[in-house]
């Protein structure tokens, strides 16, 4: 009986005392009173935001769809780890064609090919030695697309044709090519490759919102 008047007069002093918080005291929470969510903001009003995970529909048998799966998972993986190169390496080698195309001197057009080919080589080196063969392949195709030339014919442009020749036979080696062209609109891995890229892009490159891109705030 005694721990139940005791318990009732904790509760009714807790009550007291929580009447006569302000209403800024009681709209303050603590760290585990609410759970934190994602949330989107729409015509000024923000709204609870989830994701429902992705869903594959497909009449291939379960273990056909599978290996396109992971076939493309890796493809994605690909795309991701090296179109920061090929965007990187397409704006130096689409400098280089610009700017010779007003230097006719073949000596004078050796010695800048060369400097940015040092350029190119301090960037690049230590990043791109860890990639794998596969993902050196879409690297090719992705320099394609950023500078409408396979890298036989750089290579064949900046060095000459024995320098490509050569490059091209240890490519085969390896089981790629450096005339691998790049063609969205007609082969399929391409297709992938381009919607990746535009996913990319629309997400990062061309996001004004990301927090890079945001203006800095002026008091």
């Amino acid at each position: 009986m005694r721990c139940c008047v005791f318990l009732f007069c904790f509760l009714f002093s807790f009550a007291v005392a929580r009447a006569q918080e302000t209403p800024s005291q009681q709209n303050k929470w603590g760290p585990n009173d609410t759970i934190v969510v994602p949330a989107i903001i729409v015509d000024g009003v923000s709204y609870p935001y989830s994701e429902l995970p992705e869903v594959t529909v497909s009449k291939l048998p379960y273990n056909q769809m599978l290996k396109q799966m992971q076939a493309y998972n890796r493809l994605r993986n690909a795309v991701f780890v090296t179109y920061p190169y090929a965007r990187q390496a397409g704006v130096v080698i689409n400098d280089v064609n610009a700017h010779l195309l007003i230097v006719s001197d073949n000596s004078e057009r050796k010695k800048y090919i060369k400097s940015r080919e040092k350029e190119l080589k301090k960037q690049f080196s230590d990043p791109l030695s860890n990639l794998s063969v596969y993902q050196g392949r879409v690297l090719m195709k992705l320099i394609n697309r950023q500078t409408g030339n396979n890298c036989y014919d750089l290579i064949k442009e900046y060095r000459g044709g024995l320098q490509a020749r050569l490059y091209q036979t240890v490519a085969f080696f390896f089981g790629s090519s450096l005339k691998q062209p790049y063609d969205w609109q007609n082969d399929i891995t391409d297709r992938q490759i381009e919607a990746i890229v535009r996913e990319i892009d629309g997400v990062w490159y061309m996001n004004p919102n990301r927090p890079e891109m945001r203006p800095a705030a002026t008091n």
